[in-house]
């Protein structure tokens, strides 16, 4: 039998991570682990991590990038999935994750989008269209592959062991999705399948000062992984080490 570990960065969330770890007791494929990301908090995540009994790591370092890397290193599972604290998985969700990622090689990750919960009508639809329509479309045309979604991803602990040393862990102006999407090497694929979907809350979105600083990130993040391997190299190498065709297998 195939073993998941969830992993979940938190700081300071302490409602929703409790929100999201109800939603994981209520799977039809339980995980056989949980793994929350305390990073620095200062609320009740150490309460919330105790009184569901998964496994807390704490990280005083802040920076979305080190607690998610933190995460998966820590993970145990032969598959390892990945949430935000305000992610909220549906039921079938582990078990969408499960089937399409055995039925794929040990070097391709599995990612969907967020159905925004909260705000009003505008921010959620400046969510789904803009921020994760934008984000696949524009961001995987670079890569040349889909590109991870954080608050909702999945991929073999084979080929995080391959990524674990690529990945940029100590700068908080780092988003960790992105960067990981920039690491994934020639031989590896992304598969996009747009039923696997995850509730996402859309209070980023709020304010333009929230959307901006995401852009900023994105902008940083670019910046710092196109100085390590530039993008028309990067493209070319995978042209060259072309990966299997994957496509997505779960119902439907």
């Amino acid at each position: 039998m195939t073993t998941i570990s969830v992993v979940i960065p938190a700081r300071n969330d302490a409602p929703m991570l409790a929100a999201c770890l109800a939603a994981l007791a209520c799977q039809s494929r339980p995980p056989e682990e949980i793994v929350v990301v305390d990073n620095g908090s200062t609320d009740e995540t150490a309460a919330v991590c105790a009184a569901a009994g998964v496994h807390r790591v704490y990280l005083e370092v802040p920076g979305i990038s080190g607690a998610t890397a933190a995460g998966l290193d820590a993970a145990s599972g032969e598959l390892l999935a990945r949430l935000d604290a305000d992610s909220v998985p549906p039921p079938e969700w582990l078990a969408q994750v499960e089937k399409i990622l055995t039925a794929q090689g040990p070097y391709t990750a599995v990612t969907g989008p967020g159905d925004f919960y909260g705000g009003n009508r505008f921010t959620r639809w400046v969510g789904r269209t803009i921020y994760i329509g934008g984000y696949i479309r524009v961001v995987g045309a670079l890569l040349g592959h889909p590109p991870l979604f954080g608050s909702n991803f999945a991929m073999p602990a084979t080929m995080w062991e391959q990524l674990r040393g690529l990945v940029n862990r100590d700068l908080p102006q780092v988003h960790d999705d992105l960067d990981l999407s920039y690491q994934i090497r020639p031989w590896m694929s992304v598969l996009y399948d747009p039923k696997l979907r995850v509730g996402v809350s859309a209070r980023p979105f709020d304010s333009l000062s929230g959307l901006r600083r995401r852009l900023v990130m994105a902008w940083q993040t670019f910046a710092l992984d196109f100085r390590g391997e530039p993008p028309l190299a990067r493209r070319r190498a995978r042209r060259i080490n072309r990966p299997p065709h994957t496509r997505p297998t779960g119902p439907g």
